[in-house]
């Protein structure tokens, strides 16, 4: 065409998706030439499916480990779509659907006991673990979905023992309620880590979006199993122990590419060890695959972050002493005979004084039950550490609690520029801290 030589008079691009140019015709109107005009009815139904079930200005408004989440998070949403089609048919045959001798009033009776204990579970639940699902929401989003194929499982079996049907529906109940408030907490922590352009509530109703499509597609499946498992329990058995697999390694995976760039306390361990091992920082895509993904796991000593005064300190003389030796934005303690870390915050701690206490108590518990002859940071001061405490380990020594400090002041500094090179966020963290805090006084006036 003539006017392909004539240079655009300008570009237009759709995110990474789409580029355009506009050309001038001889009449004078502009002309739109995509880059690619054979692929152009591919692209377009490619756009529209992009539209609808991804985020608007994918992939550059999501964090980079987007795509192999949410491709594992469907493949298990699949699977749990089959086994919870299994658990429905079996929960209903159990309260007496198709049985004549079977009453509406037993039915609504055994769904009403079920569905209040869950509530109670909620609210107890939340309650006792809603402060800690964000600082760990790998963790409990592994043990969430293990706990629904324990659920799912309980009920498939429940129509098997009559006598304590209601019984297991209602634990089965429990555990779904469970797994609801920690699925769908971590859920949100996760869309949080995924949205880039504050972009949450489009993520999260594209993450709705995909889901209910998948189980769309589980619900379809399921009308031609049915009828095939109506009297067959062996092969219910076999279906419900083929998807649960693939549904437990889905998840694995699924949080496994999960690479989060904000420290809770497994990744701070893994590259402060890394730091005093190395001399180098490893970033977010290094250390989060080796992060562990059960819950309490490689934790040596108790850590309270945010410890209220009065558990760790009884006189004055003591509260002197740890003002001498400890941080202006933190006091330490640690009990060793009940290998417990406390740190008392201060009113004005931040992210950093509470990364940087969190470090001690990590530092702390590296001296006592790690070889830090590997260490190459501080390596003979570590070891000098190493031997006063394990020499007199009932023994307060302010002497110890002062190098330990001294240590940590000298080395964090360089260990805070090699997080942020490496890609950390330090403005903000998930290391759960309580949320008492102390504001004290030295020499007769404010410390800060």
């Amino acid at each position: 065409m003539a006017e392909s030589g004539t240079p655009p008079l300008c570009t237009e691009s759709y995110g990474s998706r789409r580029a355009q140019h506009y050309r001038p015709l001889p009449d004078g109107t502009l002309r739109c030439v995509p880059d690619r005009p054979e692929d152009q009815a591919y692209r377009s139904l490619r756009d529209v499916f992009m539209s609808i079930f991804l985020p608007q200005g994918y992939p550059e408004s999501v964090s980079p480990d987007y795509l192999a989440y949410q491709i594992w998070d469907t493949v298990q949403a699949f699977a749990s779509s089959i086994t919870g089609t299994l658990a429905t048919q079996a929960v209903l045959k159990g309260v007496g659907v198709g049985d004549e001798t079977s009453t509406v009033a037993a039915a609504t009776v055994t769904w009403i006991l079920k569905d209040g204990t869950g509530m109670l579970g909620r609210i107890l639940f939340a309650w006792s673990k809603g402060n800690k699902l964000d600082c760990d929401a790998k963790q409990w989003r592994l043990f969430a979905d293990g706990l629904n194929d324990v659920a799912i499982l309980m009920e498939i079996l429940a129509p098997a023992f009559p006598a304590c049907f209601t019984l297991i529906v209602c634990i089965s109940g429990l555990f779904k309620c469970i797994v609801g408030v920690a699925g769908g907490a971590t859920r949100a922590a996760l869309t949080m880590h995924q949205a880039r352009r504050d972009n949450m509530a489009d993520v999260s109703a594209k993450d709705g979006s995909q889901e209910t499509l998948v189980n769309l597609a589980g619900l379809v499946c399921s009308l031609f199993l049915i009828p095939l498992l109506a009297d067959n329990l062996h092969l219910t058995y076999a279906l419900y122990g083929l998807f649960t697999i693939l549904h437990l390694y889905a998840n694995y995976r699924a949080v496994r590419a999960v690479c989060m760039e904000t420290l809770n306390r497994a990744r701070l361990r893994l590259v402060l060890r890394h730091f005093l091992r190395w001399g180098k920082v490893p970033g977010p895509a290094l250390a989060n695959p080796k992060e562990p993904l059960l819950l309490g796991g490689h934790q040596q000593l108790r850590m309270i972050l945010g410890a209220p005064l009065h558990t760790v300190v009884s006189s004055a003389a003591d509260f002197e002493k740890a003002l001498e030796q400890s941080s202006s934005k933190y006091l330490f303690f640690f009990n060793q005979a009940a290998r417990t870390v406390s740190v008392v915050l201060h009113q004005r701690a931040g992210s950093v004084d509470v990364i940087k206490a969190c470090s001690h108590a990590l530092l702390q518990e590296a001296v006592l039950c790690e070889d830090v002859a590997a260490f190459t940071v501080e390596r003979e001061t570590l070891l000098g550490l190493q031997r006063r405490l394990q020499g007199e380990p009932s023994k307060k020594d302010w002497r110890a609690v002062s190098e330990m400090q001294q240590l940590l002041d000298r080395i964090f500094p360089a260990f805070l520029m090699g997080l942020t090179s490496a890609g950390w966020i330090t403005d903000r963290n998930l290391l759960g801290p309580e949320e008492w805090r102390v504001d004290w006084t030295t020499d007769g006036k404010k410390s800060l």
